[in-house]
């Protein structure tokens, strides 16, 4: 059992392939993809959920999904435990080890765009790298750091992708928001998105359609993710 925090994140960092199979997912993610397949966007108990981590997998390997990121809010300590879970896991049913899923890190990050505070979607980036350390500790990042170019270029740096979560919930338009976030550099937009909280959970069709064109139009990766704070990995509450 590992139970310090920096021996955890020294057997936490991802391999470089990780990335690359990560950008392939994201390429082909579509209006079916979550939440059966995959699901990036969810949180634990570590921060504003009510899954335990270990909960959260189990869940995760009954529903059958491929691969996921945990994105609690300024922190991978969910994460942490939920990729030690699963390593234990595999390691019980090594028969069943190829049916596991795939598991990145993830992290929810408050930023300030366009003077609107939007929340950005860190994926698949070296939790130990100290350019991403201002942002995991357990609070939203004030004054320069809160800048949306300046978490972007430390995901980056941390040799992750940056995300823009959920575009259409803002106070200003998806359009002005993606163009500005594009010209920044983010990877990517969460294009598949329950915004009126349905059961069972969909993406919003007219929503989904506006922010795929302007993903489409900027060249950027489309994420799929059922934000999910409750303790049903199907639904977002």
């Amino acid at each position: 059992m590992v139970t310090h925090f920096a021996e955890a994140l020294a057997f936490s960092k991802p391999a470089a392939q990780d990335l690359v199979t990560l950008r392939q997912v994201f390429e082909a993610i579509d209006e079916k993809s979550c939440p059966y397949q995959f699901n990036f966007h969810m949180h634990t108990v570590h921060s504003d959920g009510q899954l335990q981590p270990e909960s959260l997998m189990e869940q995760a390997i009954a529903i059958g999904l491929q691969g996921l990121a945990i994105t609690d809010h300024h922190q991978v300590s969910g994460y942490l435990a939920a990729q030690q879970w699963l390593d234990t896991w595999k390691r019980d049913h090594c028969q069943a080890e190829q049916s596991a899923p795939h598991l990145w890190t993830g992290v929810e990050i408050t930023a300030q765009l366009l003077y609107t505070e939007v929340h950005i979607l860190g994926y698949g980036f070296d939790p130990a790298h100290a350019a991403i350390a201002p942002y995991l500790q357990g609070c939203a990042p004030h004054g320069k750091a809160a800048q949306a170019e300046g978490v972007i270029t430390s995901l980056h740096q941390a040799g992750g992708f940056a995300v823009l979560a959920h575009p259409v919930r803002y106070r200003r338009s998806a359009e002005d928001l993606i163009t500005t976030a594009a010209t920044l550099g983010i990877d990517g937009i969460e294009a598949y998105y329950a915004y009126n909280n349905p059961n069972p959970w969909q993406p919003s069709f007219q929503e989904t359609e506006q922010v795929k064109q302007l993903g489409q139009q900027f060249n950027l990766l489309t994420t799929c993710g059922t934000d999910t704070h409750g303790r049903n990995l199907l639904m977002r509450i």
